[in-house]
């Protein structure tokens, strides 16, 4: 357990100095290439959680630290420690014993030999403590809902009637959904294999199907293959919005790792542009095609740029424009902490400089899917209201009849899709050339 507690407490230690979890947690695991499959999976775990719910173990930390630590790494172990005390199955000695053994074992440079009394006195006090803590912090919205004040403010102000859910739901443990690739087997087939193998799903919509219990890639049953793919049910929108049909000349901009991109060609036989800025990206593209056995024209490029653009109009673009990512936080939960208010008007201003660049490059009569995967209203229809206040040539395309009618569990309003128990946050805006 110690181990899965250093390396979990090495991971969150580096998000804090700025490092994304997806980053940092592989480095964290590498430094302890001893640890067993079992003890990687619980560190991820410790990871994800601590994160998932720092607002409120941080809250109940600072109650009981006379003064801030000195050591940021110990800091983070007392935060993993605590986590495991209010949210995880394990004993509460084993976790306290632990903790303070893990902590002797945290090297350059070499803690203080006050340090394991430190955090056995901390930790056992937190045990006698926590029921009068956790009532104190229900008032305290930072720790009840662990979201940064700011976040918690926006949503209510822009959600007056979904923001406490919206915030319930982005502490939960993501879906597992899978994209059924229905060029090479039907939906109801595909639930029969599943049913052979002894898993247990449910199906969301025509291509989707939720498994009960997350598993691994290589043991889902034609992943390898390209028969499926991960996706989010909400992510599988774009392709039937975007409307694609056979021949169409077709931009997928900012597309990477490919999703998008793999899903419009299982539906229509295009010539595909896939464009992103990194190469190192664009790889995992190619190597998702690759497995579905489909090709696109992949461009390292800007999508802000016109430099890579051989002058001929597309019939479709896909714009899944870079933003704050706040609609898939169940899925990055580094990001309630790494980002900041001030970042959306980064973001914004990205956004509003590479819609108008791709918008002269769509054909007359042709359509621009603009995608956010966030909730905040800045980056979604404010930006689209001011685009088409500039562009007379823009007709929006009303999308919640389609939405409404053809599929399952979506919960929308005006084409943002608001976080539940089926799909992640994400908003859809397609735009028609006049």
């Amino acid at each position: 357990m110690y181990i899965s507690q250093q390396i979990a407490a090495n991971a969150v230690h580096e998000v804090f100095l700025g490092r994304n979890l997806t980053t940092a947690l592989p480095a964290a695991l590498a430094r302890f290439p001893d640890a067993t499959a079992q003890q990687k999976g619980a560190a991820a775990d410790l990871s994800y959680g601590t994160l998932r719910y720092y607002g409120e173990v941080d809250a109940y930390l600072k109650a009981l630290l006379e003064k801030p630590l000195a050591d940021e790494r110990i800091h983070a172990l007392l935060l993993v420690a605590i986590y495991q005390l209010t949210h995880d199955k394990a004993d509460a000695f084993t976790v306290v014993n632990q903790a303070v053994h893990a902590v002797s074992q945290l090297k350059k440079p070499a803690v203080k030999p006050w340090a394991k009394g430190l955090v056995n006195a901390i930790l056992r006090n937190f045990l006698r403590q926590k029921e009068p803590l956790a009532i104190k912090f229900k008032e305290h919205e930072v720790a009840a809902y662990s979201y940064p004040q700011w976040w918690i403010n926006k949503l209510r102000v822009q959600y007056p009637n979904q923001w406490q859910p919206m915030l319930t739901v982005g502490n939960q443990h993501p879906p597992m959904t899978l994209r059924v690739n229905t060029k090479k087997i039907s939906t109801p087939d595909y639930l029969q294999l599943l049913a052979q193998s002894e898993i247990d799903t449910m199906q969301l919509g025509e291509q989707s199907v939720v498994l009960t219990k997350p598993l691994a890639v290589e043991k889902i049953s034609g992943f390898t293959d390209g028969v499926v793919s991960v996706q989010d049910y909400g992510a599988q929108l774009a392709a039937h919005l975007i409307d694609v049909k056979e021949g169409m000349r077709v931009l997928d901009a900012c597309c990477a790792p490919g999703g998008k991109t793999g899903h419009i060609l299982e539906l229509a036989d295009v010539q595909m542009t896939a464009l992103d800025s990194d190469a190192v990206r664009l790889q995992r593209v190619e190597s998702n095609l690759a497995r579905l056995n489909l090709k696109a024209n992949l461009r390292v490029g800007d999508a802000g740029a016109t430099d890579w653009h051989d002058g001929v109009p597309f019939d479709r673009i896909l714009a899944d424009v870079p933003c704050t990512a706040s609609g898939i936080v169940r899925r990055h939960v580094d990001i309630k902490w790494l980002r900041r208010e001030s970042d959306i008007a980064s973001f914004t201003a990205q956004q509003a400089k590479i819609l108008p660049n791709l918008w002269q490059m769509l054909a007359k009569g042709g359509k621009l899917l603009y995608v956010t995967c966030s909730v905040f209203k800045e980056e979604n229809q404010s930006q689209i209201d001011r685009f088409l206040q500039q562009h007379p040539d823009a007709t929006q395309i009303a999308i919640s009849d389609l939405l409404d009618s053809e599929h399952q569990n979506i919960t929308h309003m005006q084409g943002q899709l608001i976080p539940n128990n089926s799909h992640d946050g994400f908003f859809y805006a397609l735009l028609q050339k006049n």
